[in-house]
């Protein structure tokens, strides 16, 4: 499952919230997430607008603030090719005003009423938060809705955030090892799904973005219709639907983007590629091809990777650290998504060690687990650690904001949340072993490695530069 609240190398840029709950509920109050006969307690009131905006408020009184995110239904998997990155483009469009409020105003009355403000682009979603207090709520949402509405998207808009993108696809993917990495197993081991592209996109792609591209991106991406209000903290949900009918009512729904067809044939043989890099040690990056989050299996793919990479006894760091002494770092991800996505295994050589050793000792691991029942403590601690995780990240109001749209857009329906520690504590021996032979398959992987190439500069140095990045 994806390290909540969001997977390793995915690219998205969160910053920390300035303004949020305390991890103890005062007495009295809602609080967070709380676990009742095995299930997650997360109340949440919803209601759908006239013009298709669907609104969640979750009421957490244990301190005074509120964090709000808007979900656009629109990431990089809306994309077609050579129009990639048009979607972590808006990300930063979104930011420089409306009808009502200019350039800089947005960051400016949310810093001056205590808050912050952020966004984020993966490849299922687009979203904006903001954390505050409680009683700037009704600014906050004149300013999303006035964005919603009157976004404006200017030729000089457009070439100032096209630069501030196309810098940070130099220093997050072109001049980034890992970065580099992920992009190449992604474009490896897809073929026709749009997952394939990273959300930043191309460079020759970001420099023909047009003006109009952009309007027509907007108009159908930007609507209520295709958008998740969530509210949690310090509010009434009575009064909050007065505010957000008062402040987004008027925005008319637009038609929705187009069906996405994410359908990807079947791999008939291991795909490798190499990165040559200037790095200090070798590195591997395996992907295999994983499983929609909606996939019944889903659940024993979550567990498997528990079972994998879920601390120190897990048996990739047991194998290739411990015992082994190959790596300094292994990491395991499955990541879930709208569409059928990846299970990926990341290591980084020891001083000495070679990539080669690293693949071997991953092959071990990988066949054991698809043909040899795991152990009962194993499942077990693969379950705890999932959910331990799950209520870490519904801790404060911001993360169950945060989670209540993700599960929203990815699962198409908020209450999914409510069932994950089920679909887990479902999942057996049999299941975990029978998963695995199916999916964690030689013949349909994809392999990355990193070759240390020497070009002048200290491995891990980054070219100067050129500009901020949100």
């Amino acid at each position: 499952m994806p390290r909540f609240p969001l997977a390793l190398l995915a690219l998205l840029l969160i910053a920390p919230c300035t303004a949020r709950a305390g991890d103890a509920p005062a007495p009295g109050a809602s609080g967070g997430a709380q676990e009742r006969g095995g299930a997650i307690n997360l109340p949440v009131v919803d209601r759908t607008l006239k013009n298709g905006l669907l609104v969640l408020v979750h009421e957490d009184h244990s301190a005074p603030v509120v964090s709000s995110y808007v979900f656009y239904h629109c990431g990089s998997r809306n994309e077609r090719r050579g129009l990639t990155g048009i979607a972590h483009l808006f990300e930063h469009m979104m930011f420089n005003g409306g009808k009502k409020f200019g350039p800089g105003v947005f960051d400016d009355l949310i810093e001056g009423n205590g808050g912050s403000t952020n966004g984020y682009t993966s490849r299922d979603l687009t979203a904006y938060l903001n954390n505050f207090p409680r009683e700037s709520l009704p600014i906050v949402l004149d300013l999303e809705s006035d964005r919603m509405a009157h976004l404006a998207i200017t030729p000089k808009n457009l070439e100032q955030e096209r630069g501030i993108v196309k810098e940070e696809r130099r220093l997050r993917i072109d001049n980034e090892v890992s970065g580099l990495m992920d992009e190449a197993l992604y474009l490896q081991a897809l073929v026709q799904s749009p997952r394939r592209w990273n959300t930043i996109g191309f460079m020759s792609d970001l420099d023909h973005i047009t003006l109009e591209d952009a309007r027509a991106y907007f108009a159908t991406c930007y609507a209520p219709n295709n958008a998740t209000l969530v509210l949690a903290g310090d509010v009434e949900p009575a009064a909050t639907f007065a505010l957000v009918e008062r402040y987004f009512g008027a925005i008319p729904r637009r038609n929705p983007p187009p069906p996405v067809d994410a359908n990807e044939p079947p791999q008939d043989g291991e795909r490798r590629a190499e990165v040559r890099k200037n790095a200090e040690l070798p590195a591997v990056l395996i992907g295999y091809h994983g499983l929609r989050a909606l996939d019944a299996e889903r659940p024993a793919l979550d567990v498997i990777e528990r079972v994998l990479d879920g601390g120190e006894s897990a048996r990739l760091q047991h194998d290739l650290i411990r015992e082994h002494e190959l790596a300094t770092t292994v990491e395991a991800d499955n990541v879930w998504g709208i569409d059928p996505d990846l299970i990926w295994v990341y290591a980084q050589a020891r001083p000495g060690k070679t990539a080669v050793e690293l693949e071997h000792r991953i092959d071990a691991v990988m066949a054991r687990i698809a043909a040899e029942p795991i152990s009962a403590d194993e499942l077990t601690t693969a379950k705890n650690q999932l959910n331990a995780e799950l209520l870490r990240g519904l801790k404060t109001v911001s993360g169950k904001a945060n989670q209540l749209g993700f599960f929203q857009t990815v699962f198409g329906d908020y209450r999914a949340i409510l069932h994950l520690e089920s679909e887990w504590e479902a999942v057996t021996i049999d299941d975990v072993r029978r998963v695995a032979a199916r999916l964690l398959v030689p013949t349909q992987r994809t392999v990355i490695v990193l070759v240390p190439v020497p070009t002048g500069r200290p491995a891990g140095e980054r070219p100067p530069s050129m500009g901020a990045v949100r």
